[in-house]
C-alpha cells in the first residue's frame, strides 16, 4: 500500500503543463524529418515569445543583479538536470566573451560536475545538497533557481539555505504558478506547455532557458560596461579565432587600419578596452590607461573623459 502511494504521489507530481501531451504532435512518429524540424521550429517559437513576454520582470532581475556584482556579490546557478547544464554553459561562457571575473557566475548543478555529461540517479530529488552547494552565500549574492517544472527539490534546497543567510533569490520556470515561488524575490514564470515529445523538457522549455539566461547575462554585462556600442571589448583573446576577433573589433570601433590595430593591441599588451580607448582618442598609451582605470574600465566612460 506505502508503495503504491508513493506511485500515485509521483504521478500527480507529473500534472504539470509542462508535462502534458501535445495536441499539435500527436502525429509525430508519421511525420518525415523535415515536418518534424519545421514541428519542433514552431514550438520553439512559442518559448522565446515567452522570454520576451517576461522581460520586464527579467529586467528587474538585472538592475539588482548589476548592483551586486558591483558591490563585490556573485551570482549562483542552481539547476538539475537540462536546466543545471543550461546554467552551466551560460556561465562558463561569460568569461571568455566578457573576462567576467573568477567566481562572478558560478552554476551548481544536482549531482556534481559529472551531471553536465551523463544523468546522476535522483540527484534533482536531493534537498540537502542543493542548501550544501548554497551554503557559501552571503547578503551581496545572488542566487537563482532554474527548474521546468518549478518545484525541483535540489532547486529548493538551494533557494532556501541561500535566502536564510540574506542572499537575493530568484526563480526561473516554465509553469505559470511554481511552487518554489515563495523561496524567490523574483519569479520570472514562463507557461511553454506541453512539448513535442511529452514530458520532454530538454526541448521547448530548454529553449526558454538558454533564451532567458543568455539574455540576462548579456543585459548584466552590459550594465557592468563590458561592452562598447554592440562590440565585445572585454574579449579573451585566448586562441587565433578570438585574437583575430580582437583586430576586427578594434577596427569597426575606431576605424583604424588593420596594421594599426595589429600595432595597438600589441601597445596595450592584448588589453582590447585599453587599444579601443587609444585607438578612437589618438592618446598615447599612458594617458588613455589612467582615464580607463579612473573610468572603471568602461570604454565609453573613459572616451567622455578625454574630451
Amino acid at each position: 500500500m506505502a508503495q503504491t502511494s508513493k506511485v500515485a504521489l509521483r504521478v500527480n507530481a507529473l500534472e504539470l503543463t509542462t508535462e502534458e501531451r501535445n495536441a499539435r504532435s500527436m502525429n509525430l512518429d508519421e511525420l518525415n524529418p523535415r515536418e518534424i524540424l519545421e514541428l519542433i521550429g514552431s514550438e520553439d517559437e512559442i518559448a522565446i515569445a515567452e522570454a520576451r513576454r517576461l522581460a520586464p520582470k527579467t529586467a528587474l532581475l538585472v538592475d539588482v543583479t548589476v548592483k551586486a556584482l558591483q558591490a563585490g556579490g556573485s551570482v549562483h546557478y542552481f539547476g538539475a538536470g537540462t536546466s543545471g547544464r543550461v546554467a552551466a554553459q551560460d556561465a562558463a561562457e561569460l568569461y571568455p566573451t566578457f573576462h567576467s571575473d573568477p567566481g562572478e557566475f558560478r552554476a551548481h548543478i544536482a549531482g556534481g560536475e559529472g551531471a553536465l555529461l551523463t544523468s546522476v540517479e535522483n540527484a534533482e530529488d536531493d534537498v540537502e545538497a542543493g542548501a550544501r552547494d548554497a551554503s557559501e552565500m552571503g547578503p551581496k549574492d545572488i542566487a537563482i533557481g532554474i527548474a521546468a517544472s518549478g518545484r525541483t527539490p535540489y532547486v529548493g534546497g538551494a533557494l532556501e539555505k541561500a535566502k536564510s543567510l540574506g542572499a537575493t533569490t530568484a526563480l526561473i520556470a516554465c509553469v505559470p504558478e511554481p511552487e518554489l515561488a515563495p523561496l524567490a524575490d523574483h519569479v520570472i514564470a514562463a507557461n511553454t506547455g506541453p512539448e513535442v515529445l511529452t514530458g520532454s523538457t530538454r526541448m521547448k522549455a530548454g529553449t526558454f532557458q538558454k533564451v532567458l539566461l543568455t539574455g540576462f547575462s548579456t543585459a548584466v554585462m552590459v550594465g557592468l560596461g563590458r561592452t562598447y556600442s554592440n562590440l565585445m571589448v572585454s574579449v579573451v583573446a585566448t586562441n587565433e579565432k578570438l585574437r583575430s576577433r580582437s583586430i576586427r573589433i578594434l577596427m569597426e570601433g575606431s576605424g583604424v587600419s588593420e596594421q594599426q590595430a595589429i600595432e595597438l593591441l600589441d601597445k596595450a599588451q592584448g588589453d582590447l578596452r585599453l587599444a579601443l580607448v587609444m585607438g578612437i582618442s589618438g592618446e598615447r598609451l599612458e594617458v588613455a590607461r589612467q582615464h580607463l582605470a579612473n573610468s572603471g574600465g568602461v570604454v565609453r566612460k573613459a572616451l567622455e573623459s578625454l574630451k
